[in-house]
């Protein structure tokens, strides 16, 4: 299981925005999803990492269960 944050349409957005206005509070959506991690090379490794430092974020390669 990965939870990460939710894809929202324009509506849903605006919604959430409005509950931030009425609270006074910053609001977080997330979503969780059914996947596995997923085997990476010592090559595919080094080119994530690379790309996690150029972005400064963390990056997780998933497949969905059923893809055993």
């Amino acid at each position: 299981m990965l939870s990460s944050f939710s894809k929202l349409s324009e509506e849903q957005l605006k919604e959430i925005r409005d509950l931030e206005e009425s609270l006074g509070k910053t609001l977080l959506s997330y979503s969780s999803y059914d996947v596995l991690a997923e085997n990476l090379t010592d090559e595919e490794l080094r080119q994530v990492r690379n790309l996690e430092e150029k972005l400064g974020t963390a990056l997780v390669a998933v497949r969905e269960k059923d893809q055993v």
